[in-house]
């Protein structure tokens, strides 16, 4: 197993907010790119957290990735719109898609609203928590548009990405329910965690380049590629299939449809369905039902093996507690990708290092 650096979570926002910045990126950008990025890290999904900086680089150097960038209207009807990312950094262009969506919610109770040619959206779960924050439901589609990773049911190769779903949903007076999961077995980006912390992926996650059975995440990051299974066999595969129906052809107006070209780039196309559940049901009763099977449900004995019932959103404010508490482990094999992007960005790697606390 690689090394661990555990990093106090305002040190490593700092050291962060540096590396950003070599991007070009404007103060806004900076905070917002951050934020979301060690967010991702402390709520314990470190595939999508500060680990993905190295790769967001190589998408810049390429053209890919178009800093300071923001949202453009293509189509808007009041309650329900369409918006291009221009390439943008999908920090500031899903802040901002939620943001809009939001408002047109309040307005008009519901909002429809579909973003194409975003960068990397990141973790889907933050423009959930912006929604719930408002007292909104929101639904996501997401499709990826970069090198293929995850094989169909029944499937030898990769054929699509690991198209994200997600909802979240307020609960008054308590924490929300906040669902937030790639369709395949794994993100991919825990597939790199596990490759960089030199630590195998479980069974029935993976498959190798000749479609076999593997717990090797090397397949899942370098060449000869295999590919992720998506999650519940045919289950999975099939809301995959709908996240890149409504993200993609729909929302993005992309689908993936070609093998890896070598790109780094990470494109999402995104399906947000927001509304005001206090304009669709009596709002007493929906608490009272909805309090009322959570305690049902969390109250189930516990199965041998687990201390207790959790609900959606309970084990990433966990992870936070833990996290701010014993500082943000980051691999030793992340740590020195981190430390070559500053390289690549014309930084100074002692000062990123001194800004982060680590010698």
């Amino acid at each position: 197993m690689a090394h661990m650096h555990f990093i106090d979570a305002d040190r490593l926002r700092a050291a962060i907010r540096y590396l950003v910045a070599g991007f070009g990126s404007e103060p806004r950008e900076i905070e917002l790119v951050t934020e979301n990025l060690v967010q991702a890290n402390l709520t314990g999904h470190d595939s999508h957290g500060v680990g993905m900086l190295p790769r967001y680089a190589e998408s810049l150097r390429e053209g890919g990735l178009k800093p300071n960038a923001h949202i453009e209207m293509r189509m808007d009807s009041g309650a329900m719109i369409g918006l291009d990312g221009q390439s943008g950094f999908g920090q500031v262009i899903g802040h901002e898609v939620m943001e809009l969506g939001i408002e047109r919610a309040r307005e008009h109770g519901s909002c429809i609203i579909g973003v194409a040619n975003s960068h990397h959206l990141c973790r889907i779960g933050a423009w959930a928590e912006m929604a719930v924050a408002q007292g909104l439901v929101s639904i996501h589609f997401v499709n990826v548009l970069s090198r293929p990773i995850v094989a169909p049911w029944a499937g030898g190769d990769a054929r699509f990405g690991t198209n994200p779903f997600c909802v979240g949903i307020p609960v008054k007076g308590e924490n929300p329910i906040l669902l937030d999961f790639a369709t395949s077995v794994i993100a991919q980006g825990k597939a790199r965690v596990a490759h960089n912390k030199r630590e195998p992926l479980a069974e029935g996650q993976l498959i190798d380049h000749e479609g076999r059975p593997s717990t090797d995440p090397a397949y899942a990051v370098h060449p000869p590629y295999g590919a992720l299974r998506a999650f519940g066999e045919h289950k999975g595969y099939g809301l995959a299939l709908v996240c890149e129906i409504l993200g993609g052809a729909l929302a993005g107006g992309m689908t993936q449809r070609q093998p890896a070209d070598g790109r780094r780039r990470v494109v999402n196309g995104m399906l947000s369905i927001i509304f005001d559940p206090s304009r669709l049901a009596d709002e007493s009763v929906f608490e009272r039902e909805m309090k009322g099977f959570l305690a049902w449900v969390t109250d189930s004995p516990r199965q041998h093996g687990h201390d207790r019932v959790r609900v959606a959103g309970e084990p990433e404010r966990e992870y936070r507690a833990k996290r701010l508490a014993d500082g943000v482990p980051v691999d030793e094999n992340t740590w020195k990708e981190l430390l070559s992007t500053c390289d690549q960005l014309n930084l100074d790697r002692a000062e990123f290092a001194r800004k982060a606390g680590v010698v």
